[in-house]
């Protein structure tokens, strides 16, 4: 099997974890707050580093599982996570100030993406 199959694969296992992670908290828990979303967010961020640590630091695992682990399965589980490993190894390489600006600047941008895409959607 080609790679991009495997990640294709890996992807589609991530994006029904996520539905059925976020659909359980969802039904479980009231309120205002999405908590399914924090916590595949969260747990996106766990899995990321784990990943990264013992696909890329350790080689504990094959680093054929890369692509279809980071990038299909946890990149369709949340993109929250890349964002989260992105910033730590910033700050791990001493680079704070983009570290905060990549943290800040993608709330920031995401949320105006949000309002943006709202007000089209809307609009038409």
């Amino acid at each position: 099997m080609g790679m991009v199959f495997l990640i294709g694969l890996g992807g589609f296992a991530g994006a029904v974890a996520r539905y059925v992670v976020d659909r359980q908290v969802t039904a479980s828990v009231a309120g205002v707050m999405p908590w399914g979303t924090l916590l595949v967010n969260v747990s996106g961020s766990f899995l990321v580093g784990l990943a990264f640590a013992l696909l890329s630091e350790r080689a504990a695992l094959p680093a054929e599982l890369r692509g279809p682990l980071m990038i299909g399965f946890i990149g369709s589980y949340t993109t929250f996570s890349t964002l989260v490993l992105e910033s730590w190894l910033m700050l791990e390489a001493g680079a704070w100030l983009a570290a905060s600006a990549n943290l800040v600047g993608s709330v920031i941008v995401g949320t105006g993406a949000l309002v943006a895409g709202l007000a089209m959607g809307r609009a038409l």
